[in-house]
């Protein structure tokens, strides 16, 4: 058997049992305790929300306070959660997930401050991030995450739990043409309250007017009026009553259109002078009517009255004085209205309507001039038409003249070229003429010379044949016929190379004789014979003697000589 020791030390089944069961509760409770405190305490802030923080333990605060000015005070937290999840105690809070604030395209959002220090007296817009009030800047389209509540959509935050209310107004936008005015509501009061403008962040009306375009401008502290700087027309006779008395008494009524716009530079100051409060009742600024009714048609009567009662009702139907009344009313409406800021762009009178009483003979009488004009001008016009048909005649006659002239000038001109260039060809004629001269001059002088030097030379051969002929002669002891007896046989002598002949009485046997018996030029003369010459008186040897028969005539003898004659010389050859 165990002994009391070991039986205390044996587990007791049942303490075990107990034990798991306070284990299994205690992680139960945990487990439930950790759902608990993750489903009641998380806060899940989904996209495009946020959520407000309401403190339920804490510091007490005052009455007059909308939120609490810190997270150690009761009430609505300033602070907000942005999307995401959170975890806060709800026994010390509470909180509220709310959609953004959205402003919409084409609107802008105007925040009211419901929470913050008041506002000094006569001010009404915050200035300051702890002021209550209007804020100045205004939501432009988008979404925000501020704990306020929509003016259009007020069931959104049935609690009243909200800091701030956002109203939704339409941004303003100034047309084509037009200028905004822009009034300042909220600024400091101007130095000076009696001016009509003011500087820039002043009370009361800008001078400087806004151009064409969209501006999101907080409607509590600035308002902006659009003025139409276009060009505006009107009817002075409609539902106006535009008329004058005459000079004589007559009434003139008169119809006529203005064409005016403001003048964008002075679009403020017409404003402040000429608008009314009941113009900006509908929303729409109609200063044009204002401008028609206080500058325009006062001008006009009073131009028309001053002006028209100078002249006569008759004066009027005539055209001189309607166009000198139309362009003196033009000019007068404009220069009058300018200075107030207005331009005129035109003003035209379109009809004139005289007393009936004068109208017809006035009119009937104009006719008549008119028709008498209209007579002077055609005439006035055949006229013109003569004068321009002469003028044509003239032209013509002028263009024929030129033409003619031009021919002529053409014609002289090419003549004046055909004579130069016939001079200048006559002038390389006469120069080549003249080079031709020179030439011929020298050719001449050349032939000339030629000439006498063929001349020289000819003289010269003459003397050297002449003189030669001299000293043949002379050689022949001044005997010229021996001479030409000489030369007339060195001319016949090439004639004959073998002569037979008959010594006894032949003619040629005497020439041949005496040429045979010519005597040298170097053997002794006649009169000086030499001791070896036989005498003359003795026969030569080859001579017949004087007993001796001679040869009949014609006849040939033995004795005959034959004569030989030299190669050289064509002369007979002898015995030397």
């Amino acid at each position: 058997m165990p002994t009391s020791s070991e039986e205390a030390f044996q587990p007791n089944p049942a303490a075990k049992t107990t034990w798991l069961s306070v284990v299994v509760l205690l992680g139960i409770f945990a487990t439930a305790a950790a759902y608990g405190i993750y489903t009641k305490f998380r806060i899940d802030v989904p996209s495009k929300h946020f959520a407000v923080l309401v403190r339920k333990t804490g510091q007490d605060i005052t009455n007059d306070l909308e939120q609490a000015p810190g997270d150690k005070h009761k009430g609505v937290q300033h602070t907000l959660l942005s999307e995401g999840r959170y975890f806060y105690n709800p026994y010390y809070w509470d909180w509220n997930v709310y959609p953004m604030i959205e402003v919409t395209e084409g609107m802008m959002g105007v925040r009211v401050r419901l929470y913050g220090d008041d506002l000094p007296y006569g001010h009404f817009v915050a200035t300051q991030e702890n002021q209550k009030g209007i804020v100045a800047e205004v939501l432009r389209p988008g979404r925000y995450a501020i704990n306020a509540m929509q003016s259009a959509n007020p069931d959104v935050r049935p609690i009243g739990d909200f800091t701030e209310i956002i109203e939704l107004h339409e941004p303003i936008t100034i047309p084509a043409g037009y200028k905004g005015i822009v009034t300042n509501l909220a600024g400091p009061m101007p130095e000076d309250p009696n001016s009509l403008l003011v500087d820039a962040g002043r009370r009361g009306v800008q001078e400087a007017a806004l151009d064409p375009g969209t501006y999101y401008m907080n409607p509590y502290t600035h308002r902006i009026s659009a003025i139409d700087c276009r060009s505006q027309r009107f009817n002075l006779a409609e539902n106006y009553d535009m008329g004058f008395p005459s000079k004589d008494g007559f009434w003139v009524s008169l119809d006529g259109i203005i064409e005016f716009r403001v003048k964008p530079n002075e679009a403020a100051e017409v404003f402040v002078m000429y608008n009314e409060k009941n113009n900006d009742a509908s929303g729409e600024n109609r200063i044009g009517d204002e401008i028609i009714q206080k500058v325009i048609m006062p001008n006009a009567r009073a131009f028309c009255r001053l002006r028209g009662s100078n002249s006569s009702g008759v004066q009027f139907i005539s055209g001189k004085t309607r166009s000198a009344f139309q362009a003196e009313f033009q000019e007068a409406i404009r220069e009058t209205c300018d200075k107030q800021g207005i331009e005129i762009v035109q003003a035209l009178i379109t009809k004139i309507h005289p007393p009936q009483a004068i109208a017809e003979p006035v009119r009937q009488r104009e006719v008549a001039r008119q028709e008498l004009r209209q007579y002077q001008q055609e005439k006035f016009q055949q006229d013109a038409e003569a004068k321009l048909a002469i003028e044509k005649a003239l032209i013509g006659q002028k263009e024929a003249l030129v033409v003619a002239q031009q021919a002529v000038v053409k014609t002289v001109t090419k003549a004046n070229e055909l004579q130069q260039v016939a001079v200048l060809k006559a002038e390389e004629h006469l120069e080549v003429s003249r080079r031709d001269l020179d030439a011929a001059k020298d050719r001449a002088s050349a032939v000339l010379a030629r000439a006498r030097a063929q001349a020289g030379i000819i003289e010269f051969a003459n003397r050297a044949e002449a003189a030669g002929w001299k000293r043949a002669v002379d050689a022949l002891d001044g005997d010229g016929e021996a001479y030409a007896r000489f030369v007339l046989y060195q001319k016949l002598a090439p004639g004959y190379r073998t002569i037979m002949a008959n010594t006894a009485d032949s003619p040629l046997m005497d020439i041949l004789s005496s040429v045979a018996a010519r005597p040298s030029r170097d053997s002794p003369s006649p009169d000086s014979p030499s001791p070896d010459s036989p005498s003359p008186d003795s026969p030569s040897p080859d001579s017949p003697s004087p007993d001796s028969p001679s040869p009949a005539a014609g006849e040939l003898t033995d004795s005959a000589p034959i004569i030989e004659f030299d190669e050289d010389t064509n002369l007979p050859k002898t015995d030397e």
